[in-house]
């Protein structure tokens, strides 16, 4: 490999010739020489280095001539560099300043992961063949190391989710033998939430989990497989092979639809989940048929408490289960109207319409070529006129309304707001002067008292 294959950002640039000037020899490791191989020509991003024959005090000094330098590790002593709005990380072998190059690639995760480029030379160094396991799409760990930290196994499980690899049989057999009990809820939810960000295919963070044997750590999730479906509905095979397809669909939509973060987070793991309800929900009938009524409101509960298990923070949780819920909605009703559509947006808060729409999409886009549209695009449409495809309407009427007609504040309050609020999504009213003449209407015919008193 040749420098021109490999550019460097300014501020990597210095950090390099700065580390030379001192003696020392530096390496681009991990994930950015691994992601620059998969696109060659283009500049690393997130760029870690590790440095040989330097002892960690001369590092720092050196790295002080670059920019502003923090200690963020002492066990395995990792400086954070910072120029120029960019990050690096520099990294001094937990081994010392004695270490090899080679020992310190068989201590990283996956070899796809080990690879290691003077950047300086050019030249690449592939101590456990992870260019070969990079052509394959195979994740291979690199030594007896990997056991050390059994967080690995779900690290693997995102790759896979990112890249689309496949876990290597030797890996996925030593995965079996880890432990996962000792593993910090919020660490779990970290490699979770990658998946959520980055990944891209999540049948294969589904084969991945599988063959490691860690799906037996997310229970809820496992016994989707094997539960049957209707074939006529869904070809492509059983629940959790339903599943994952709509978790690969739902990635697509949310990349196109330019969402990331916790948004991109709430399609592609609701996606995933929003037929958890069939486990418990699914019949086989006399005539033959597959049925699953009621799985969504059930699947509303079990999303909870899966998301709940691998430590999604309880504002994300909020927005995945009503979606989870409701996805049935386009695909049972008869059609949208604006009071159904202006419904089903308080009934979705927080989440929104154009999350619930994304993850219908890849629900009914994962059961095989030959699906069809998107059965939500007609309520969304109308979502979008009506002004709630991201929230839904305010109340229009107020507790200080009924104060004015002389009502002093008690319980009965609540159950006037929430009539008057129903009576608003299907359309009684639409503006403050309506509200206000719905509720002297109410009042009039003697309702409100009657509402007031319970």
């Amino acid at each position: 490999m040749r420098t021109a294959d490999f550019p460097l950002s300014g501020a990597t640039d210095a950090a390099v010739r700065a580390i030379s000037a001192a003696g020392g020899q530096p390496y681009l490791v991990g994930g950015c020489v691994r992601d620059a191989l998969l696109a060659p020509g283009s500049t690393p991003k997130d760029v870690d280095l590790e440095v040989f024959g330097l002892g960690l005090d001369d590092l720092r000094r050196a790295l002080q001539t670059v920019g502003r330098v923090d200690e963020v590790g002492r066990s395995f002593a990792v400086l954070k560099v910072r120029r120029d709005g960019e990050d690096l990380d520099v990294a001094v072998p937990t081994t010392g300043p004695g270490a090899r190059p080679e020992d310190a690639a068989r201590r990283r995760d996956f070899t796809v992961n080990a690879l290691m480029v003077d950047p300086l030379t050019g030249e690449l160094l592939d101590a456990v063949g992870g260019v070969a396991d990079l052509r394959d799409g195979v994740l291979r760990h690199t030594g007896p190391a990997f056991g050390d930290d059994p967080l690995r196994v779900l690290r693997g499980v995102r790759f896979a989710a990112r890249f689309g690899f496949r876990l290597a049989r030797e890996t996925a057999e030593l995965c079996r033998t880890l432990p996962f009990g000792d593993l910090p809820v919020e660490r779990i939810w970290g490699e979770w939430r990658g998946i959520g960000e980055t990944g891209r295919h999540l049948s294969a963070a589904v084969a991945a989990l599988e063959a490691s044997g860690w799906l037996a750590h997310v229970p809820l999730l496992a016994r989707l497989a094997g539960v049957p479906q209707d074939p006529r509905w869904h070809p492509e095979g059983d629940v959790l092979t339903h599943s994952a397809l709509a978790g690969d669909a739902a990635a697509a939509l949310a990349d196109a639809a330019g969402l990331t973060g916790d948004d991109r987070t709430v399609v592609v793991l609701g996606a995933l989940l929003h037929d958890v309800g069939k486990a418990t929900h699914t019949q086989h009938r006399a005539d033959g048929r597959i049925t699953s009524y009621g799985h969504a409101e059930a699947g509303a509960d079990v999303a909870r408490e899966l998301l709940t298990g691998i430590g999604a923070p309880p504002s994300l949780v909020d927005r995945v289960v009503p979606v989870v819920r409701e996805h049935m909605v386009a695909t049972t009703a008869q059609g949208p109207s604006r009071a159904a559509v202006r419904r089903l947006a308080r009934r979705l808060v927080p989440a929104t319409m154009t999350e619930w729409s994304l993850v219908c999409g890849a629900d009914h886009a994962g059961r095989g070529a030959g699906s069809g549209p998107n059965p939500t695009t007609a309520w969304l449409e109308l979502a979008a006129t009506a002004g709630v495809d991201r929230r839904p309407g305010r109340p229009l009427l107020r507790g200080a309304d009924l104060v004015a007609l002389g009502h002093a504040p008690g319980p009965g309050f609540g159950a006037v707001l929430a009539v008057a609020l129903a009576a608003q999504d299907d359309g009684a009213f639409t503006d403050r002067d309506g509200a206000l003449a719905w509720l002297r209407d109410l009042a009039a015919d003697g309702r409100l008292d009657e509402l007031l008193r319970g």
